[in-house]
């Protein structure tokens, strides 16, 4: 199945939606008190609330690392203090498309690990799959506890019109972010308690609960007391805050690869009292790394041994070993039709529409319209390695030409979308600012998303790149009770 020729309007001149403001005047119903409230607080009340939600922040270490700066890894991300509302029913159709895509996708992970029935049926190319550099043939015929591969995924969402809103691409390998989700709806708790009282906001303070449980719910089989750890590369990786603030709020450990070891018939943990085992490892840690003996022979990071483990079903690891083949650019195209195919149903969420530039027709055009569209890399992540047309100079234009020419199958292309803005507070006080929407979803027995999701903010005015890595912020994103 080939990607579609229809050729998508490029929305660069279109005023964005606002996700607060009619444009006839007045404000949309989710924001009606929170606008009125906005309304009546002094300028230097925010700015109060803002200074103490940056101490905050620093007092908790929530940091990221941007690697190859000059200037420093650990940065804080900006938080805004506005939070972005959205209404029951527009959550509850959010929600419903987040678990059919979540759902398509572990059924397409089995798939291509076992009989292979829509590469078969010929809907996605078999070398899309079986090609791809995050194809692990070393998990095929391996049985995943109720055939789930992605156990934690990160649908990114964007918003273009009052009930348009589209994917722009899933995380099934190991999304980031949910630590910030779960801090800001504690910051913004402890800033605007009134707030709170006014409106019905669904909670997200159960997550770790709900993870824990879903790790618990894909222990090997006959084990009925499962010992969960979360994996980390370590202290210098950019999510270890994460990493650190997960562990803790499920009460289990935190380990690294040198505190493992596969021994009989099992993956053990090394402990003061001996070696524990251990059935259930979230892992933060790429494919590459986790076993010296089946990938990078050269990983100090991993367990030797652990593929092996998997494959004999001792241990299960989350997400599992293999699911970056769903996190492809270029596979992320034929999500609707694997909806249709393994859910028999029509896909409640729509692709952006997008041109792999493998094929011919679609290289042209984007070549001949580049000024005007998103590149991105196949395999790219936060926000690196692409092109945003209409923000670059012709100069970047005609170095990213030169480099899709170079590579055209490493590459898929987007019309520039004008994403949604919301209100956020910036120096010159209370603007709109362009804004996408991370929901996680968590599967194991059943699949679920928590209300909200994490909703990066581009802090600078005009710019569509949201990425904590590109100079993004986050806000507490509020889904209002029915």
């Amino acid at each position: 199945m080939m990607a579609a020729k229809k050729r998508p309007s490029v929305t660069k001149t279109s005023l964005p939606f606002d996700e607060m403001q009619l444009s006839g005047g007045g404000v949309r119903n989710a924001y009606g008190a929170y606008a009125d409230w906005l309304q009546t607080t002094p300028p230097e009340v925010l700015s109060r609330k803002h200074a103490q939600a940056d101490i905050l922040f620093r007092r908790l270490g929530i940091t990221f690392t941007v690697y190859g700066q000059d200037e420093g890894t650990e940065r804080m991300i900006p938080f805004d203090i506005i939070p972005r509302i959205l209404d029951a029913a527009e959550w509850s159709h959010l929600e419903r498309g987040c678990i059919q895509r979540v759902d398509a996708i572990n059924a397409f992970l089995h798939d291509i690990y076992h009989d292979q029935e829509i590469i078969r049926a010929g809907i996605v190319p078999a070398e899309l799959a079986l090609a791809n550099v995050a194809f692990q043939p070393q998990m095929f015929g391996v049985d995943m506890p109720n055939k789930v591969y992605a156990h934690i995924a990160g649908v990114d969402l964007v918003r273009v019109g009052e009930k348009d809103f589209y994917v722009l691409e899933d995380n099934a390998r190991t999304p980031s972010g949910v630590s910030y989700m779960l801090e800001n709806r504690q910051t913004m708790m402890r800033l605007f308690p009134d707030l709170f009282a006014k409106h019905a906001v669904a909670p997200v303070d159960r997550y770790a609960d709900h993870l824990l449980a879903n790790l618990q719910a894909v222990a090997p089989v006959g084990v009925d007391d499962p010992t969960v750890v979360l994996m980390t590369p370590g202290v210098h990786n950019s999510a270890y805050f994460e990493h650190a603030f997960l562990a803790m709020e499920m009460g289990i450990e935190l380990v690294e690869g040198q505190d493992l070891f596969v021994g009989e018939n099992g993956v053990y943990m090394r402990t003061t009292e001996g070696p524990q085992r251990v059935d259930v490892i979230y892992r933060r840690i790429d494919d590459e790394f986790m076993d010296p003996l089946a990938f990078n022979p050269t990983s100090m990071l991993g367990v030797p041994g652990i593929l092996a483990a998997v494959r004999n079903g001792w241990v299960t690891l989350t997400n599992a070993i293999g699911t970056g083949v769903a996190d492809d650019k270029a596979t992320y195209v034929y999500v609707p039709e694997m909806i249709r195919f393994y859910l028999g149903e029509e896909p409640l969420l729509n692709n952006v529409p997008t041109y792999m530039l493998r094929n011919p027709d679609d290289l042209k055009y984007t070549l001949d319209n580049l000024a005007d569209l998103v590149v991105k890399e196949v395999h790219g992540s936060g926000g690196y390695g692409m092109l945003v047309g209409p923000s670059s100079t012709k100069k970047e234009v005609e170095g990213f030409r030169q480099r899709i020419l170079k590579r055209p199958e490493n590459y898929i292309a987007q019309p520039t979308l004008a994403l949604s803005t919301c209100p956020t507070f910036v120096d010159s006080g209370v603007a709109p600012r362009h804004v996408d929407l991370r929901p996680f979803v968590l599967s194991g027995k059943q699949t679920r998303v928590m209300p909200g999701g994490l909703t990066r903010v581009a802090m600078k005015e005009g710019s569509l790149v949201v990425n904590s890595s590109q100079g993004g912020g986050t806000k507490d994103t509020w889904v209002l009770r029915g």
